[in-house]
């Protein structure tokens, strides 16, 4: 969380923070985690509805553009006739992806943060209630576009992917490391505009991801001509048919959450200068 650019309190947590503001020796430490707490909560209370309506729920995450709500629309029109899916877009403004998914014909619902950059616990329960759980299989959540504080948050969902676009650079992983640490998946996006951008690797973007200690598959693909959205599509039902055998055990599935925050680490990691070679 980051009082920056504000993303520390949304319209979910508003009236937490509010409750909490620094007084009596109080310190911001304390609202922060206290905060944490309360999204954590929150986070498990959202993942028991899901597991009692037995709907997989997916974090989708990425930078700005990079593909999202074109990776949803090329997905539904394959799952459709086979799985209840629906949406829960994202955005500091505007209902913009929210109109294109429900032009798919599957229900869809905007949370529009204002100024912040990140969905929260909260924010993903109040569209709970605009949504019929028991009649879906899959939903899927778009984060807000952002490499860095969605990953910090549980919303309550079962599995992380995020998306790289080839327009990106190669070298994303290794700059934002709490993100992709968090990847059950990673999704490298827009491939038919490799022929047109020879600086991009699709090697190197793996090992990149893998050199953060995360082994999670890597799938290739392109919205556009659909390259690669066979083994997406294969992953997807995959995690549905393993969710289904959790739940049978009375077992849930969780994400991987990467609580990265200097304030609230006793130790908070210093900044790393290098010199330049003029």
């Amino acid at each position: 969380m980051c009082n920056t650019c504000g993303c520390n309190i949304t319209p979910g947590n508003h009236s937490l923070v509010m409750a909490e503001q620094p007084k009596n020796g109080v310190t911001t430490v304390s609202v922060l985690q206290n905060l944490l707490s309360h999204n954590n909560h929150q986070a498990e209370h959202n993942r028991a509805h899901f597991d009692v309506s037995k709907v997989l729920v997916i974090n989708l995450m990425s930078s700005p553009g990079s593909g999202k709500t074109a990776l949803l629309e090329a997905t539904i029109k394959r799952l459709r006739d086979s799985l209840k899916i629906a949406v829960i877009e994202g955005d500091l403004e505007t209902e913009n992806d929210t109109k294109r998914i429900q032009a798919q014909g599957v229900p869809a619902y905007q949370i529009t943060t204002g100024t912040a950059c990140h969905l929260d616990a909260h924010l993903v329960h109040t569209a709970l209630h605009h949504l019929a759980l028991e009649n879906l299989d899959l939903l899927f959540i778009e984060n807000v576009g952002n490499l860095v504080c969605p990953a910090s948050f549980d919303l309550g969902h079962h599995r992380n992917v995020v998306l790289l676009s080839v327009t990106e650079g190669d070298d994303k992983p290794a700059k934002y490391p709490v993100m992709f640490r968090s990847a059950d998946l990673m999704l490298i996006s827009k491939t038919d505009l490799l022929p047109h951008l020879d600086d991009f690797s699709l090697r190197k973007a793996a090992q990149n991801l893998h050199n953060l200690a995360n082994v999670a598959p890597v799938i290739e693909f392109s919205s556009k001509d659909g390259e690669g959205m066979d083994a997406w599509i294969v992953w997807l039902q995959t995690e549905i048919a393993a969710y289904q055998a959790l739940l049978l055990n009375k077992q849930t599935q969780r994400p991987k959450i990467q609580q990265n925050n200097p304030l609230l680490d006793s130790k908070p990691n210093k900044p790393k200068f290098y010199p330049v070679n003029k």
